[in-house]
């Protein structure tokens, strides 16, 4: 259900509004402040999350407040071994009335759809995201479906040595602008969540924890336009592609980052100091966004693997032998 900002918040810059979402989807979820902005530099970029963490830490929760903060509208597809792709993006049936095939939409359709579990289901249903993610739109014998704006997939997946899971495919990993971690919570948090469940709290209802809207779509759209105004110098420019060139020459990996993950890296950093209060991007922008936007897209040699090497690891020695523009 979508519903209207306040007056009181209308005449407010898009950049605070949007600003206000982490305090606003803090009323129902504890902690997981870096996913919180890692979804909010995606809306801006116009790209999608894939949000990893073992179950219980809050990622369908975080999907739904942060809807329910934007006003927009929200739709969930638990992924199965038996969901079948038409189930994700609608297919044709029968009108009962007319006696004639008509379209009918899927859960595809919404602004935020959450992806739970994308891994959980085989490869031919996960690529049925791809068109969806990439183009904004999705085709069905032959004609073609457009998204709501703004769109964005949020896919829940549990650590690949979780059973049951299958890996995602490096096509599709490399769709995703951001991969996002969410951690078990400290000591802290969670006894605020117990605090909060043993009060009544539903997590079921996020209305009822206080979470209302303080932005929409408008200042997704008056953001996107405010980061295209961002500038990136030409020393940026090139600490993002030497430090996008360094993950390839890394011989830990098999896959380093491509001229696509180059690209990635700068519309992050873009983001990020645009919601951060610059018209420009400084190298910390770059640092603090690339593992959130590089590492999926690294792939380790079998023999690294075996050694119990970490992507994070190797992503972090790559930068760090790249010079740092002053």
């Amino acid at each position: 259900m979508t519903t209207s900002i306040p007056p009181s918040d209308a005449g407010r810059d898009p950049r605070e509004r949007l600003g206000a979402i982490r305090a606003e989807v803090g009323k129902a979820v504890v902690g997981q402040d870096a996913a919180v902005s890692g979804l909010l530099v995606a809306l801006l970029c116009g790209g999608h999350v894939l949000m990893e963490g073992v179950p219980g830490v809050a990622k369908t929760l975080l999907v739904r407040s942060l809807a329910a903060a934007l006003s927009v509208q929200t739709r969930r597809v638990q992924f199965t071994p038996d969901l079948m792709p038409g189930d994700i993006t609608g297919s044709m049936v029968i009108d009962s009335h007319r006696g004639e095939l008509s379209f009918r939409e899927g859960p595809v359709f919404t602004n935020l759809l959450l992806a739970d579990e994308v891994n959980r289901t085989p490869p031919k249903t996960q690529s049925a995201l791809l068109e969806a993610m990439e183009e904004g739109q999705v085709s069905v014998d032959g004609v073609s479906h457009a998204l709501p704006r703004p769109f964005l997939v949020a896919a829940t997946q549990n650590p690949v040595e979780y059973e049951g899971t299958y890996p995602l495919p490096e096509a599709q990993l490399d769709r995703f602008l951001l991969k996002v971690v969410l951690p078990l919570p400290e000591r802290g948090e969670e006894l605020e969540i117990v605090r909060r469940h043993a009060t009544g709290f539903d997590p079921q209802d996020v209305v009822a924890s206080g979470v209302s809207p303080v932005a929409g779509p408008a200042d997704i759209e008056a953001g996107r336009r405010g980061v295209r105004e961002v500038q990136v110098s030409p020393e940026v420019a090139g600490y993002v592609v030497d430090v996008a060139r360094a993950t390839r020459q890394a011989p830990s990996l098999g896959l380093g980052a491509s001229p696509r993950g180059a690209v990635a890296l700068m519309r992050t950093s873009r983001a990020w100091a645009w919601l951060s209060g610059r018209d420009f991007v400084t190298p910390d922008d770059v640092k603090a966004l690339a593992r959130a936007t590089l590492a999926h897209r690294l792939s380790l040699r079998p023999e690294a693997e075996l050694e119990g090497v970490e992507v994070d690891a190797v992503l972090g020695s790559a930068m760090a032998s790249v010079p740092v523009p002053r």
